[in-house]
Parts: C-alpha cells; sequence; structure tokens
C-alpha cells in the first residue's frame, strides 16, 4: 500500500499547484490581462491530470478499505484550490496510522 500512498501523494501535490496557478495566474491574465493563452495551455494539463488523480485515489481506496463516500470527497479535494493539499495530509495520516496498527 505505501506505493499507492507515494502515488496519491504526488499526485495529490501537483493537482493542487496545477490548479493554484491556473486560477491565480492563468484566469487572471485571460480575463483581466487579455491573454487566453496561458489558461488554454494549463486547463486541459490540468484535466489529464485530475484523471490520473482520480485513478490513484480509488486504488489507493480500494488498497485502504475506504467508503464509496470517503472516496468520492478525497476525489473532489482535486478540484478546491488549496484543499488537496490538506486533504492529502490528513489522508495520509490516516494510511500511515491504519497500516501501522495492522
Amino acid at each position: 500500500m505505501t506505493a499507492a500512498l507515494q502515488r496519491y501523494r504526488i499526485l495529490a501535490n501537483v493537482v493542487g499547484v496545477v490548479l493554484v496557478v491556473f486560477l491565480l495566474v492563468a484566469v487572471p491574465l485571460r480575463y483581466l490581462g487579455g491573454e487566453p493563452r496561458m489558461s488554454e495551455t494549463i486547463s486541459p494539463i490540468h484535466g489529464f491530470l485530475y484523471v490520473l488523480y482520480l485513478g490513484v485515489t480509488v486504488d489507493l481506496a480500494r488498497r485502504a478499505g475506504w467508503s464509496v463516500l470517503r472516496t468520492l470527497l478525497v476525489a473532489l479535494a482535486g478540484t478546491v484550490p488549496f484543499v488537496s493539499f490538506v486533504v492529502e495530509r490528513r489522508m495520509t495520516r490516516d494510511v500511515l496510522a491504519s497500516t501501522a496498527a495492522r
């Protein structure tokens, strides 16, 4: 389960960083500066990374025995700026604690 957790941690942080850059840099450039190229580039990158994030989240959820609701909430964390960082830290702590308890 450590490999699944590591994949989840990496993608949660990468998706979070790309989302923050998109919302704090690319969107203002598009709508305030009239420059759409950055948002047109970052949007599909975030979409692709988010699909990968969903895959590793489901994989980790299956291995860790999460409920469907918990899995959905963790998956949604990749769509809200800064939340993916908080949720990643909490899920890492929970998975490591449950692994140590076994």
